[in-house]
């Protein structure tokens, strides 16, 4: 039976922000997240991309490790035949690809500009697909840029082609979040009928409907009897007005009439549309609140599940209710979230560990947080790297990223080094 996954894009879409981004240590951590949240797949970075390939491969030794296990990481690429031999050059041992072109007219004329046309594009594509595979990759998906203002007949035929030379998935994406929930559950069923093939939806929020589309798209590819997989960011972070935000896709699919099992029990009906069992929503205010952090972005107060309003009553009438049953007023309970602990504030003496701490502070901070050091060499070694990581995110470290530190600081040591 058909499924629908997530591939969280937050370190591919999320950091290439105008005005936001990410330091690598907190890429890394954003992996883990997810990994703990048991989403399918991470678009992790850039494998051709100088500063990315420290990162890149140290995240993929965390995995060999199984310390990122069993998420996937994947890489994105232009699919350019040039992109994917660099790609295997820099980060050998990377399994799994999304390789993008452009297909809508738009683009193919007012980007490419005569440099390609409509059968070149399928070309470069099938090249740069066949040749990921023949160098290694395991799955390959294919990417359509601006497949919601693409001819749907040109699209089944670059689709096609895809899945003929060895495509795991098409990758359907609003680029500019042209799409409405409507629409693109048409073309979505359209496409996945005509092509038997896994669709990827990959919605922006220009018009404010990226989770809708999402949700929406997923449910046009199972119904026509293939698996989902939406893209996703921490918070909706992405280019210009997001993308479709982690924690609102899954509580759409999980908890809205037409998806959830309550749904479709209330109506008399089986649910047909199944999420990925290994998601586990009580991760979702954890991660949110460290996305917000990192990226320097406070979550709105009326974000969904994780925002400070979420579970908040003034109204009396409302609050009357709350009271009695969370139900009467809250469709979820905060505590499916992990939210609901308190959360402990130093109000006295705080010693933090930076780039400028010394062994004292360094081991006070440290044994706090019960990690242990055999003798004074071994701390200093990992304050060295804490020093090092402070510089790096410019941000107080956080109780996990320090843990992350002490635990792995061989990995460490390559994603704090870029080399230009």
């Amino acid at each position: 039976m058909p499924k629908i996954y997530i591939i969280d894009v937050t370190n591919r879409d999320g950091v290439q922000t105008a005005r936001l981004g990410l330091a690598k240590l907190e890429k890394t951590l954003i992996n883990l997240y997810l990994n703990e949240m048991g989403i399918f797949q991470s678009e992790f970075g850039f494998p051709v991309t100088r500063h990315e390939i420290n990162y890149l491969n140290a995240n993929l030794e965390l995995q060999e490790m199984g310390v990122l296990s069993p998420i996937r990481l994947s890489g994105w690429l232009r699919a350019t035949v040039s992109d994917v031999e660099k790609a295997f050059v820099n980060v050998p041992k990377i399994k799994h690809l999304n390789i993008s072109i452009s297909t809508s007219d738009q683009m193919i004329v007012y980007k490419f500009q005569g440099k390609l046309d409509h059968k070149s594009v399928v070309k470069e594509m099938t090249e740069a697909l066949k040749q990921a595979k023949k160098l290694g990759a395991e799955t390959v998906g294919v990417n359509a840029e601006d497949a919601s203002r693409t001819k749907m007949e040109y699209l089944i035929e670059f689709a096609q082609a895809a899945k003929e030379n060895g495509a795991e998935r098409i990758r359907y994406c609003d680029t500019l979040g042209y799409d409405d929930p409507q629409t693109i559950y048409e073309k979505i069923r359209t496409l996945a009928e005509r092509i038997k093939i896994p669709i990827e939806l990959h919605c922006h929020n220009d018009l404010g409907m990226a989770v809708g589309c999402s949700v929406m798209g997923a449910k046009g590819a199972i119904d026509a009897g293939v698996d989902a997989y939406i893209n996703t960011t921490i918070n909706g972070i992405g280019e210009r007005c997001g993308n479709a935000d982690l924690v609102s896709c899954i509580l759409a699919i999980t908890k809205s009439s037409g998806f959830s099992t309550e749904g479709g029990a209330a109506s008399g009906r089986k649910n047909k549309y199944i999420l990925d069992e290994r998601i586990d929503l009580t991760k979702a205010w954890k991660i949110a609140k460290y996305a917000a952090y990192a990226f320097g972005v406070p979550i709105p107060i009326n974000q969904p599940g994780v925002g400070a309003n979420a579970f908040a009553h003034e109204s009396g009438i409302h609050a009357d209710g709350a009271l009695k049953d969370w139900r009467n007023y809250e469709l979820y309970h905060y505590g499916e979230l992990g939210r609901g602990e308190p959360e402990i504030i130093e109000t006295g003496r705080h010693i933090v560990a930076g780039e400028y701490s010394g062994i004292k502070g360094f081991r006070n901070v440290a044994g706090k947080l019960e990690i242990e050091f055999k003798n004074d060499q071994e701390a200093t070694k990992v304050l060295e790297l804490v020093r090092y990581a402070n510089v790096h995110t410019q941000k107080p470290i956080t109780d996990d990223e320090l843990r992350f530190i002490a635990k792995y600081p061989e990995q460490v040591k390559k994603i704090l080094t870029v080399t230009p």
